[in-house]
């Protein structure tokens, strides 16, 4: 979908149940590039991997940024079955990413910070609009739909399945 304007109200196509995690870090320190700048550098890789592999179960992500300190990064699963085994996964990127970074949690006394927050929704109870925007969040994931497929109002849309 790019940086290309879908002009009109459309909505994203997703009708199934999504899981959606949120990741971020916050920079507590500057000066301490050894603890954070590893932990910033390990998510690309992730969702390059993830990205790569059509069977992952990762929908698609946005990256946000909140603050000169702070990164978040939505991602749309398929299940949260999915998003755990890919956590799990001893030869994936995650597992050696995750085990740095405890690592460096023992010894950087609390100069990053890190958390992550995982929904599951059930089937009708997301919507969305998007007017006049390139592809976004679950839209961007998942494709978009002319809103009247789901109905013209959120509350058509969320009792839409």
């Amino acid at each position: 979908m790019g940086d290309t304007v879908h002009e009109g109200r459309l909505t994203a196509a997703v009708e199934g149940e999504v899981t959606v995690f949120l990741i971020g870090m916050r920079i507590n320190n500057f000066r301490a590039v050894r603890s954070w700048w590893p932990v910033f550098r390990a998510m690309p890789r992730m969702l390059k991997e993830l990205s790569q592999d059509p069977d992952s179960g990762l929908l698609g992500f946005q990256t946000l940024i909140g603050s000169p300190r702070t990164t978040c990064v939505v991602q749309y699963w398929e299940s949260p079955a999915k998003l755990m085994a890919y956590a799990s996964a001893p030869e994936g990127e995650h597992r050696p990413a995750w085990a740095a970074f405890n690592r460096r949690l023992r010894e950087g006394k609390g100069k990053v910070g890190f958390w992550h927050e995982t929904y599951v929704v059930p089937a009708g109870h997301h919507e969305s609009v998007y007017i006049n925007m390139p592809g976004y969040g679950l839209g961007r994931a998942g494709g978009v739909v002319p809103v009247g497929r789901r109905g013209e109002r959120a509350a058509d849309r969320l009792r839409a399945v």
